[in-house]
C-alpha cells in the first residue's frame, strides 16, 4: 500500500509560484497599519505605559491578520503538476549528471 501511494506521488510535481508582488500589497498595508498605530500612541505621551500598551496592542492585533494573510496567499499558489515523461526524463538525465560530477571530482 506505502508503494502504491509512493508510485502515485511520483507522477505529480508540487510547484510554489509565490512571487514577491503576490505578497507586496499586504505588507505595505500592514506597514501602514503599524505606522498609524505608531502615530495614535505618540498622541497618548503623556502617559508613556498607555502609549507603549496602545503601540503593542496593535502590534499585536495586526500580526496574525498579516500572517493569516499571508499564508492563505502562499496556499493558494501551490500547484500540484502532472510530470510528463519529458520531465521525467530530464531529471533522470539531471540526476545522473550530478552523479557523476561528483564521481569526478573525487
Amino acid at each position: 500500500m506505502a508503494n502504491e501511494l509512493q508510485n502515485g506521488l511520483q507522477k505529480y510535481r508540487f510547484v510554489c509560484t509565490l512571487t514577491f508582488g503576490d505578497i507586496y500589497g499586504q505588507v505595505i498595508v500592514w506597514l501602514i497599519v503599524i505606522f498609524i498605530g505608531l502615530a495614535a500612541s505618540l498622541t497618548l505621551y503623556n502617559n508613556p505605559v498607555q502609549a507603549f500598551l496602545v503601540g503593542g496592542l496593535i502590534l499585536v492585533l495586526t500580526l496574525p491578520f498579516l500572517l493569516f494573510a499571508f499564508v492563505t496567499t502562499l496556499v493558494n499558489h501551490i500547484e500540484m503538476r502532472p510530470v510528463t515523461v519529458t520531465e521525467k526524463k530530464k531529471r533522470k538525465d539531471a540526476a545522473v549528471a550530478s552523479t557523476t560530477e561528483v564521481a569526478t571530482a573525487n
